[in-house]
């Protein structure tokens, strides 16, 4: 079992998207409907990603298993935090969205973490309230609390930020 992360090309958007649906119905399965609904991500924000190349995949044995936007900071609906403040505010971070894997699938985060925490030491992340398998994920990544972010829609997400000093 060879886990590697790969940049998604145009050729990938159907797999990215059979991605982002399991991600989807594994949401409701684990009691968050809410958080993409039927409509996020749009089809136009993974397109923009993968021209952007901002898109990755996690390919496992020659397949896709889990799809995730990893893009330099600064991002517009981190600016202002509620409820607490990030780690750090100065050094440059990136931003870890639009996770999502194929079912059964297992360690997802860890192999993701691992690869994004070899291009940079600080990553910023946010999930819905009722997105328990993330906070999990993310409690157990070493990546703390800091506070609540508003969307540019107005929903509220929990955010999480982790650096890993040099030593």
């Amino acid at each position: 079992m060879e886990r590697y992360v790969r940049k998604a090309t145009a050729e990938d958007l159907p797999a990215v998207l059979d991605l982002i649906e399991s991600g989807r119905r594994i949401m409701r399965e684990n009691g968050n409907p809410h958080q993409w609904g039927d409509s996020h991500p749009t089809v136009e924000q993974i397109e923009d990603d993968i021209a952007n190349g901002c898109s990755y995949l996690l390919m496992e044995d020659g397949s896709a298993i889990a799809t995730f936007a990893f893009i330099p900071g600064p991002d517009v609906t981190y600016a202002v935090i509620y409820d607490g403040q990030w780690i750090d505010t100065d050094r440059p971070y990136y931003v870890l969205h639009r996770v999502a894997s194929a079912h059964g699938q297992h360690g997802i985060m860890t192999s993701i973490l691992d690869y994004c925490f070899t291009k940079t030491n600080n990553i910023r992340i946010d999930t819905h309230r009722d997105n328990k398998p993330m906070q999990g994920a993310l409690a157990k990544a070493g990546f703390h609390y800091c506070g609540i972010i508003h969307l540019l829609d107005g929903d509220e997400r929990l955010a999480y930020q982790k650096i890993i000093d040099s030593q």
